[in-house]
């Protein structure tokens, strides 16, 4: 990886470029998006994020996941992607959902890490599972992100990972402090969905910090939210 800003530099490591997250809050979890999109701006090729990646895309998702306390996603993203236990000992993993619509014989729940994001109406299969449910008829994504440390001791930096429709209900609520964006070197044509969906119209002001290229032409950003 070849780091062209702030400073330029050759042969950067991915554990490098990536070693912490690009602020913090006082009062609640700072909150990064780590996704990848194609040129032409689809989040997907073929249904899945995986067929616009490439190792050192994975190896940017799996450092970003190191540093993260928590894990949110969707639970469409969770089926596509077949999410398993994390490899960090102590990382939660919180599915987002608003029909508790998911398997819970998987991996990723029968390992104890996974664990539901929902509304206080949606009816959860099992009493055994942890719960996190905000929002009375919908998902309050804000106040759930507010109260993660009622599921994991330590919860410092949240990394979300899409889909696109959570992606956007982080974005309408103004949530996201950090955007991890790798551009695949790829178009792909269809219709696929962009990286956030679902919001309505807003312009959030972001400042590059970081952009990084590897030997296949794929770009990695990292955007700061501005707030001020």
């Amino acid at each position: 990886m070849r780091r062209l800003l702030p400073e330029p530099a050759d042969d950067v490591s991915v554990e490098g470029a990536y070693a912490a997250p690009l602020g913090s809050h006082p009062d609640r979890p700072w909150v990064g998006l780590c996704m990848v999109a194609s040129i032409d701006g689809s989040a997907v090729f073929e249904g899945t994020s995986g067929g616009l990646s490439n190792p050192t895309d994975a190896a940017v998702l799996g450092q970003l996941r190191r540093i993260a306390d928590v894990v949110i996603v969707g639970a469409g993203t969770v089926r596509d992607e077949g999410y398993g236990a994390p490899q960090k000992t102590g990382q939660r993993i919180g599915v987002v959902t608003r029909s508790a619509d998911v398997d819970l014989s998987g991996e990723l729940f029968a390992s104890g890490a996974g664990f539901l994001i929902t509304s206080e109406g949606t009816a959860v299969p099992s009493r055994s599972l942890d719960v996190l449910r905000a929002g009375r008829d919908e998902v309050d994504l804000a106040a759930a992100i507010r109260r993660l440390d009622e599921v994991s001791e330590v919860c410092r930096f949240v990394q979300a990972e899409g889909g696109p429709a959570l992606n956007g209900a982080l974005l309408e609520d103004d949530l996201l402090d950090e955007l991890n964006v790798t551009t695949s070197a790829t178009t792909v044509g269809g219709s696929g969905p962009r990286l956030a969906t679902g919001a309505d119209h807003r312009r959030d002001r972001y400042e590059l910090r970081q952009l990084a290229i590897d030997e296949q032409s794929f770009l990695y950003a990292r955007w700061l939210r501005r707030r001020r």
